[in-house]
């Protein structure tokens, strides 16, 4: 096994971490390769990873297709418009989400061909270290082969937790590949997690006429929002939606069975006490994600890895391995796309001897329910627990015009504010557009603004961005719409 190939840059995986990387080492004038062994269903070899082919991307394709669905039969009718009739086609569905994928991981290939970064395929391990870098293997579907770098970038993301001694099928028991790809509505889908990914896949499929039971083990909802919106966020997912959500349940076994010629499972579990079963026709596995470290060679050049199988990292995503960095959801921190990206550019420009720096306090938080769910900085909580002075403005968007006009009043944003400096230490969203309004808090944030700067700045008329402004000006005490 001859070694054939040497770049500056080595990047292993090409998910956002790792293609976002890779890209950036390109652009700063380095030879650069990224390792993928990602493929379809069909055998083709793809870009992209877990976030652009089973994830982020087409996660929201089918919350939009579901949601759009839903404001049709009970919506429209507010804005004077009469529909009868509508239908939901799951497979002309599923099959505008694959073609948002597909045209999402052809956009990367011409990325990497325009920034001439090479695509190996295939597995890549390290190997040994050498005089001159690294040494790492390749094994694809050819014959393996083994390359040098001067820099390798770990970037081989996450995959789904599953329960010990379940068997997933992504047929009738799934995790987030399965159920983002069902030929049907089911009549009654079970979700074992009440996390971001068991939420929007049970949005998706109850928007479409499924009953939707979610099982959780822990004894609080949305454990690391925001108190206040963790119970914004229950009464409207439950008491409106109809998400049927059991807390702090001990799940015992599962069965799957074959009545009248269609699959079914039975989840046995324990409730205040009581055993209670689940019946449904599908179910979805959401206990979290644990990072892709397995098959890395890690033990050949001395890479820790610690016991929750996390590569351990400086604030510089800098491993103990001289030029060896780790990012994304391998290392610690939260495990979001937006922030692999980060790291990645991070440690391209580090690599070239810049001085990047990432604030992990100020990386934004997004859940795409309806409404949206969104935060970045401290919750009312954690500034209790850590003994925090601050002060706390909220506003509705029940008192919005913009909100009124577009139907939808849900939520509020909710600004924590030192009480002394004024310093912005949190803010928290809930509403339909939250994922876009919360990155005015972190720009607010990262510079070091305070409740009083946005307060004082102009916000368009009428705009939904408006609650901000007052969410604000209520730390003081003085808004002006309410």
């Amino acid at each position: 096994m001859a070694t054939t190939q040497t770049f500056d840059v080595l990047v292993i995986g090409a998910g956002p971490a790792g293609y976002v990387a890779a890209i950036r080492c390109a652009q700063l004038g380095m030879k650069t390769a990224c390792i993928e062994e990602w493929k379809t269903a069909a055998g083709k070899g793809v870009l992209g990873g877990t976030c652009l082919n089973v994830g982020c991307i087409p996660s929201k394709a089918l919350l939009e297709s579901s949601e759009q669905y839903e404001h049709m039969l009970h919506g429209s009718g507010a804005h004077g418009i009469s529909i009868s009739g509508a239908s939901m086609d799951v497979a002309k569905m599923i099959a505008r989400k694959d073609a948002i994928v597909s045209k999402m991981t052809a956009g990367i290939e011409m990325l990497f061909r325009k920034n001439k970064i090479t695509w190996l395929k295939g597995h890549g391990k390290f190997v040994a270290k050498t005089e001159s870098g690294w040494q790492l293997e390749v094994r694809g579907d050819a014959a393996a082969e083994t390359v040098q770098a001067t820099h390798v970038i770990v970037a081989t993301g996450s995959k789904a937790r599953h329960l010990s001694g379940i068997r997933v099928d992504n047929e009738t028991i799934c995790d987030n590949v399965g159920a983002l790809a069902f030929s049907e509505v089911p009549q009654r889908l079970g979700v074992i997690g009440a996390g971001v990914i068991g939420l929007e896949l049970g949005s998706v499929w109850r928007r479409l006429g499924a009953k939707v039971t979610i099982l959780e083990a822990l004894p609080a909802f949305l454990g690391a929002a925001d108190e206040s919106v963790s119970r914004e966020a229950w009464k409207l997912l439950t008491k409106e939606q109809g998400l049927d959500i059991h807390l702090g349940v001990k799940i015992g076994a599962i069965r799957t069975a074959s009545r009248s010629g269609k699959s079914t499972v039975s989840v046995e579990y324990e409730e205040g006490g009581a055993t209670q079963k689940l019946e449904c026709d599908r179910l979805v596995v959401s206990v979290g994600r644990i990072p892709n470290t397995d098959g890395l060679g890690a033990e050949n050049v001395g890479l820790k890895i610690d016991a929750r199988g996390f590569i351990e990292v400086d604030e510089y995503c800098r491993t103990a391995l001289p030029g060896v960095y780790a990012i994304g959801d391998v290392v610690r921190g939260p495990m979001l796309a937006h922030k692999g990206e980060e790291e990645g550019v991070m440690a391209a420009e580090l690599i070239a001897g810049q001085k990047p720096r990432l604030d992990l306090d100020t990386i934004p938080w997004v859940i795409y329910t309806s409404p949206e769910i969104a935060w970045v900085g401290k919750t009312e909580q954690q500034l209790k627990a850590a003994g925090t002075p601050y002060r706390v403005g909220q506003f509705p968007f029940l008192a919005n015009g913009r909100a009124m006009g577009q139907g939808d009043t849900r939520g509020f944003v909710k600004i924590l504010a030192h009480a002394d400096s004024d310093a912005i230490l949190g803010v928290h969203i809930v509403n339909s557009r939250a994922s876009e309004l919360i990155a005015e808090a972190v720009v607010a944030m990262e510079f070091h603004a305070s409740a009083e700067d946005i307060a004082r700045i102009v916000h368009a008329h009428p705009s939904l961005s408006e609650v901000m402004h007052e969410a604000a000006l209520a730390v003081d005490k003085r808004a002006l719409n309410i």
